[in-house]
């Protein structure tokens, strides 16, 4: 954390930093710094008050969200059942449970018409990048006019920009399918979309 990020007064929560050095330890990937700090200052500058966020892993985004304002809900997704019990423990010990409802499936196959909240300010993308198109065509029939959403990971650790060459199959493929979501991302012209070389690589993307 450095001296200008740990100025903001969420950094303070004890529970919070337990939660990064849980992830630090167990190499859980969360939003960096730089990303959340944004990703807060939006919530705060948009008066976001539902959000939706495709990947919970161990609640830690949802967690800080939820913290801002008591009047903020979140629905969040996790298809991984250890990450999912992890996050139920975290988020009943910071006594966020009115506030955050864990759906545990995979984003992909949820009902729609299951989820809490009918519509949402802002939707959070941080799950299986090879998946990123899919759950914003899923899931962008619930977002407002003017709401926003944020898709992390779009560089992957650089690699989106300079793979070496020597990378495998599988990644490759991934790979192709990030890049295809940002050119995606940067023709749909039903959002104004602005990508920022923040964390690992970001988009903002405001409905029209």
């Amino acid at each position: 954390m450095t001296y200008f990020s740990a100025l903001n007064k969420y950094k303070n929560n004890d529970y919070i930093k337990y939660m990064e050095e849980y992830a630090s330890n167990h190499k859980v990937p969360i939003l960096k710094e730089e990303g959340l700090d944004l990703l807060v200052s939006i919530i705060k500058m948009n008066n976001v008050k539902n959000i939706l966020e495709i990947g919970t892993a161990i609640g830690y985004s949802s967690s800080v969200f939820a913290l801002i304002n008591k009047d903020i809900r979140i629905d969040t997704i996790e298809r991984d059942e250890l990450m999912y019990q992890e996050a139920l423990k975290n988020i009943n010990a910071l006594g966020l449970e009115s506030q955050i409802n864990i759906i545990f499936e995979d984003a992909l196959n949820v009902d729609l018409s299951t989820l809490k909240l009918d519509q949402y300010d802002l939707i959070f993308i941080d799950a299986a990048k090879s998946q990123y198109t899919n759950f914003f065509t899923k899931f962008e029939v619930k977002l407002r006019k003017g709401g926003i959403i944020f898709s992390d990971n779009l560089l992957f650790h650089g690699l989106v920009e300079n793979a070496s060459g020597k990378e495998s199959r599988n990644l490759n493929q991934m790979l192709r399918k990030i890049r295809a979501y940002n050119e995606w991302l940067s023709n749909n012209e039903a959002y104004d979309t602005t990508f920022l070389r923040i964390g690992d690589g970001i988009a903002i993307s405001i409905k029209k």
